[in-house]
């Protein structure tokens, strides 16, 4: 694809993350995201845990950059949709790590990618300075890149690390956005926040669009999009829940000799016919 076709599939799915409301699946291989397109998905994005896990890696930056760009590029080549990656913290702390990340990101055919601040190595966050420069690098490698519209979403992990005390919290991720939108980011990314009031204070606060992670015992989509979160992603649920039927099924077959666990959506000839 040129840079030119490749610029206008990250304009598609700009203009789909400043919508009113975005919904990823999140996908770990190129399996899953087939089955998410065929099922409905406008657009996918993918978990760093899913694809660590498929690698037999521990989430966390397990996978090196090359690997995880390579897993994610299998997934951009399965569907025609556009493809956002969660490739972590950018594979190092200097801005030329993010940079290079970017233009690896681009290169195996995504158009946005997450990019966190916090460190792998022990979830303590990055200043928001470093991390600001950081979104800088990125944000001038796709545009070197010819990939202006290249969706950076910058994650930070305030409540997920449940750094501070809870009242202090939504002021953090406030000074955070605004450093990061001035250096370039396209979305906030706030896994971990769930109440609804809290996001509700948020989206109107800031003009980035909010992105939400979803699940089990969280608000409904419907009650997000009310309060002004524009992206809801589910980051390793689904994942989990397929890991999930795969031990059920396996203690099923062990220890009762019986198969209703793998009763099926999706048959065989369906889902080799997506890859036909």
């Amino acid at each position: 694809m040129t840079s030119t076709g490749r610029n206008l599939k990250a304009r598609r799915f700009r203009e789909l993350s400043n919508g009113r409301a975005l919904v990823l699946p999140n996908a770990w291989d190129a399996a899953s995201a087939a089955v998410m397109v065929r099922s409905g998905a406008v657009a996918v994005a993918t978990t760093s845990g899913g694809v660590a896990w498929a690698w037999g890696r521990s989430d966390g930056e397990g996978l090196a950059r090359a690997e995880m760009i390579e897993a994610v590029r299998r997934i951009a080549d399965a569907v025609d949709v556009p493809v956002t990656a969660d490739l972590e913290g950018g594979y190092g702390p200097a801005p030329e790590d993010v940079a290079r990340t970017v233009r690896d990101a681009i290169d195996s055919g995504v158009v946005g990618m997450n990019l966190e601040d916090s460190r792998a190595a022990d979830g303590t966050l990055l200043p928001p300075e470093q991390q600001a420069e950081r979104i800088r690098a990125g944000r001038e490698a796709a545009n070197a890149a010819d990939m202006p519209d290249f969706v950076l979403n910058a994650r930070t992990d305030v409540y997920l690390r449940q750094v501070g005390d809870v009242a202090s919290r939504l002021d953090e991720v406030l000074a955070r956005a605004e450093s990061y939108a001035e250096a370039g980011a396209d979305g906030l990314f706030v896994p971990g926040l769930v109440d609804i009031d809290a996001l509700a204070r948020l989206t109107a606060a800031i003009a980035l669009p909010v992105n939400a992670m979803a699940g089990p015992g969280t608000p409904s989509i419907a009650e997000l999009v009310a309060v002004g979160v524009r992206r809801i992603s589910v980051g390793t649920a689904i994942a989990e829940a397929a890991l999930g039927l795969a031990a059920r099924a396996t203690r099923e077959l062990l220890a009762g000799g019986t198969y209703a666990s793998l009763e099926q959506d999706l048959t065989y000839a369906e889902i080799n016919a997506l890859f036909a």
